[in-house]
């Protein structure tokens, strides 16, 4: 069974006519570099624009590297674990460094930071011997981390696949995730229309006096792109295409910037430090993306992973002007539900999480931000399967404390 935007979510049957724009471009923070979940990058091609520490700084920072291993030496442990994040703080790219504190982190059995450390250390220094011996040792076990998460995924899935159609708790908390789905994609770029402002723009087709127009637009266009993908996209058997994505992207801005809408830039843009393909080759890299998402390779991962890699690279390739960051969140839901599982909402709260991940990633580490969609994902599962209990709850609200937001739930086999 496929799980698709009008079964998670009841879409109101009324079509929105508003008609009106006025957008200004809204930059993302974020960028992305590809691999596979359990295999860092060592090849990242990026023009960044971080400042290096200077050659005082540097010296100070091995100063204190070399006085934290004199303090481990000692058995003096914590203050030699002061003396490593003082070290990483002044020269984040110390390879040594990174090395000891994974060593640190996976004494205390946090393999899989501590994996993600000596991955960094082998990204700024390939052949860090100590650094390379280690993550041979890490690797297999975040590996059979990962996959025992995932079964645990597939089990809420079908958990929530074994729910009836009618049930009428299911029906309603649909419903309300339509609008919380909205409501989060949007606030993450920073629009800061309320949860009823958004209902209220869907349910009466009437704009809210005193907002800003550009941000119900954005609310308007998320709601025929979650439309298309739902009734169009999901049950359609065959390759996802570039007219695709156009479309998706068509609607997502097409009531903000209408001449932008559905189609790729024509000029460079600047992303946090990131700078993004040359328009020239943004459609070159759009077609080696589809490629991959039509491969054997990508169809053959987890659902989930495949869902988060196509997100990241298609915000790497940062192929338009705006919408970016909403058209790789609705392509990475189109690849969920297609697999039978439940669109995810990434919430507000989880924007800087979400961030992060991303940049760990263009570090040269994607598995952070797989596990984070993970997370997502799951999140996802057990409020439906909460909702559906004997003793239902709702959605939390727009803003609740952040760890109502990371509650789950055991699943027994």
């Amino acid at each position: 069974m496929v799980v698709g935007f009008n079964m998670l979510y009841r879409i109101p049957k009324k079509v929105l006519l508003l008609t009106f724009w006025d957008g200004n471009e809204r930059a993302t923070k974020y960028t992305g570099q590809t691999t596979g979940l359990a295999v860092a990058s060592t090849a990242i091609e990026l023009l960044v624009l971080k400042p290096r520490p200077t050659a005082d700084v540097i010296l100070e920072a091995k100063a204190a590297f070399n006085q934290a291993i004199e303090m481990k030496r000692q058995g003096k442990r914590e203050k030699a674990h002061k003396l490593l994040l003082h070290a990483l703080k002044m020269d984040p790219d110390h390879a040594d460094a990174l090395t000891e504190l994974g060593i640190f982190l996976e004494e205390e059995k946090d393999i899989i930071q501590a994996d993600y450390l000596y991955s960094r250390a082998l990204t700024i220094a390939p052949r860090n011997e100590k650094a390379l011996i280690n993550r041979d040792r890490t690797l297999p076990l975040v590996e059979e981390i990962d996959q025992r998460y995932f079964s645990i995924i597939d089990r809420k899935v079908k958990k929530v696949m074994s729910i009836p159609k009618g049930n009428s708790a299911l029906r309603r908390i649909m419903e309300e995730s339509y609008y919380h789905h909205i409501y989060h994609t949007v606030a993450i770029e920073g629009n800061t229309l309320s949860l009823s402002e958004i209902r209220h723009i869907i349910e009466t087709r009437y704009a809210v006096p005193g907002k800003s127009l550009e941000e119900q637009n954005e609310v308007i266009g998320m709601h025929a792109a979650m439309k298309y993908v739902n009734t169009t996209l999901v049950s359609r058997i065959g390759s996802v295409t570039i007219n695709d994505i156009l479309e998706i992207h068509r609607r997502v801005l097409g009531y903000v910037d209408p001449v932008e809408a559905g189609r790729f830039r024509t000029s460079q843009v600047f992303v946090g430090h990131h700078i993004p393909p040359h328009p020239k080759e943004v459609e070159k890299q759009m077609l080696e993306l589809v490629q991959w998402l039509n491969s054997e390779d990508a169809m053959s991962l987890h659902p989930v992973e495949f869902a988060a890699l196509a997100h990241y690279k298609l915000v790497y390739v940062h192929p338009f002007i705006d919408g970016n960051g909403r058209t790789s969140r609705l392509l990475m839901n189109l690849i969920l539900m297609q697999a039978g599982y439940p669109p995810i909402t990434i919430r507000k709260e989880q924007r800087s999480e979400y961030y992060d991940a991303l940049e760990m990633a263009n570090d040269g580490d994607v598995r952070p931000f797989i596990r984070f969609i993970a997370k997502c994902t799951e999140t996802t599962l057990d409020l439906l399967l909460l909702a559906t209990t004997e003793h239902s709850v709702g959605l939390p609200e727009a803003k609740p404390k952040f760890d109502d937001c990371k509650r789950t739930i055991p699943i027994r086999t």
